[in-house]
């Protein structure tokens, strides 16, 4: 049988590299972005695009101050890109992997709260079995996108809509109102949901909410006025440890603190949702699918921990 060669000197020019700069560009607007996770310097990645664009003979990005955007052209094969990129990760998963370890880097975004009082304390075990694998985590989703390849998972509170993304349920968890004790028991009586106006509250700033689901101070009383505010749970569970007022805390952050009291137990109960979300490219990445799995059964293992006490009757948010 005779060999086939490939005679089209656009498809024997070809470049990998040139791929992957684009990718990079694609995602990050900017080249010295996209130099930076490629290490390299920008003048070598503007040089890649523009080798790509004459080996297409197509413009695949209008330049500009403020950044690197998509053409019409350069959209149309985006899809086409990441597919041969998922392809390519997934033969050298397969390949080097014969022996069935783990190995590589995955990065994790998730809420702070989740993440630092969740999942930070589990990865133990899974890095024990697993030598060869790093586990980043980023204990803040808004910092990163996952469409633009930022983190290989993520939990959030809501289902993602759109996009080539691939989500599954977690767990439904359950938020309350919660004091120290220092702070029930030197401060007015708290009997109904009435008496809450009476009393300071720590919580979000309404500006910088980074999810509509964590708009929930007025769900709990319409005369919430919130004396202490920051966009980071860990600083709004400190400051309620210390005295500062009543603060809307999930029960798996709260169980963990003696000095804690729940208010209103009865009256004042919400429920949100977490989503695990990954690229439906790389789902089938070893390294990835393992990260997954392992946080898909470290919820299930502890699926009381998400519920309030006494759960029956839950305020829905």
């Amino acid at each position: 049988m005779a060999d086939r060669v490939c005679n089209n000197p656009q498809v024997s020019n070809f470049n990998w590299d040139h791929l992957r700069a684009f990718l990079s560009v694609a995602r990050s607007g900017r080249l010295v972005a996209a130099a930076k996770q490629l290490k390299t310097d920008h003048t070598t990645v503007a040089r890649r695009i523009t080798a790509l664009e004459q080996s297409l003979n197509a413009t695949l990005f209008t330049r500009s101050p403020q950044g690197y955007e998509l053409t019409e052209q350069g959209s149309s094969i985006l899809t086409m890109v990441e597919g041969m990129e998922a392809l390519a990760l997934q033969t050298i998963d397969q390949v080097s992997g014969d022996d069935l370890s783990v190995s590589g880097t995955v990065r994790i975004a998730a809420p702070e709260g989740f993440g630092s009082y969740f999942l930070a304390p589990r990865f133990t075990g899974l890095l024990e079995k697993h030598p060869d694998l790093n586990v980043e985590l980023i204990a803040s989703p808004n910092l990163v996108s996952l469409s633009k390849r930022e983190a290989d998972l993520a939990i959030v509170l809501s289902r993602p809509e759109g996009g080539r993304l691939v989500a599954k349920k977690l767990t439904d968890f359950e938020l309350g109102l919660f004091a120290s004790r220092d702070y029930v028991d030197n401060s007015a009586p708290i009997k109904t949901e009435r008496d809450l106006s009476n009393h300071r509250f720590v919580g979000y700033i309404d500006d910088l909410l980074y999810a509509p689901e964590l708009d929930y101070a007025h769900d709990v009383h319409a005369g919430v006025k919130t004396a202490l505010g920051s966009n980071n749970l860990v600083a709004q569970l400190a400051a309620t440890l210390r005295d500062a007022g009543l603060c809307i805390l999930p029960n798996f952050i709260a169980s963990q603190y003696e000095t804690l009291r729940q208010v209103l137990p009865n009256q004042v109960r919400l429920t949100r949702e977490f989503w695990l979300i990954g690229h439906a490219d790389s789902r089938n990445i070893r390294r990835i699918q393992t990260v997954n799995a392992y946080i898909s059964e470290c919820v299930r293992a502890e699926k009381g921990l998400f519920a309030l006490p006494n759960s029956a009757g839950t305020k829905q948010a």
